[in-house]
């Protein structure tokens, strides 16, 4: 197997976009540690989903310090297995609660994120999962959970938005934009090596966007 360039990988990408699946087979694949956001367990995302405006900060901040919490558990421990592949960037946080909260509410929660993110390292690259809102509301209602029944599509465009726009804000970090759209990387074994393959080039800082060159058949 290749020697891995990246010690510190992060997957990202809106709900739905097998975010999750992909960081267990790659770091089964590559024989490192994956570091996988407990949102299951989150009391308030229920809530959230029921009462948008009501829980909008206590489901933020609860996610904040949750990820700040692991995070730093993880990443400051000599006993990684490296690669480290996480399902989020820290920053999501921000991402989301840009979103979701309002101006007031948003502003002090910059600040409280900001002390945090200081603390922490940067992945080395970030491979932002790329779908279309119509395909991932397809795969976030087959996992059948009941608060998520109700997403809306201009509400995980607006997710997508907020992520682009950090990527463009942050130029320093490599950043990959592939299209899954019309991959099934968790079925079909040739879209799991091919994004697999991706991680194993060099790329210039910023962002690099991929179509890829082949589909759902192949």
């Amino acid at each position: 197997m290749e020697k891995m360039k990246y010690e510190f990988i992060a997957i990202e990408g809106i709900i739905g976009t097998g975010k999750t699946s992909l960081v267990e087979m790659l770091s089964k694949a590559l024989e490192g540690t994956p570091v996988l956001e407990q949102f299951d367990e989150n009391p308030f995302l229920p809530l959230f989903y029921n009462d948008p405006k009501r829980y909008a900060f206590t489901l933020e901040t609860s996610f904040l310090t949750e990820r700040f919490h692991q995070l730093k558990e993880n990443l400051s421990s000599g006993q990684l297995f490296l690669p480290c592949i996480s399902d989020y960037i820290f920053q999501k946080s921000t991402l989301f609660a840009r979103v979701n909260l309002n101006d007031a509410e948003f502003e002090l929660f910059n600040k409280m994120a900001g002390f945090m993110t200081d603390n922490l390292p940067v992945p080395e690259i970030i491979l932002y999962l790329y779908k279309k809102p119509e395909k991932a509301k397809e795969q976030i209602l087959s996992r059948g959970r009941p608060y998520e029944k109700n997403i809306e599509l201009s509400y995980l465009q607006a997710i997508h938005d907020s992520y682009m726009e950090f990527f463009r804000q942050n130029s320093h970090i490599k950043t990959v934009i592939v299209d899954t759209s019309n991959l099934d990387f968790v079925k079909n074994k040739a879209h799991f090596e091919y994004l697999k393959n991706l991680l194993l080039a060099d790329y210039k800082r910023g962002i690099t966007g991929i179509i890829p060159e082949i589909n759902a058949g192949n």
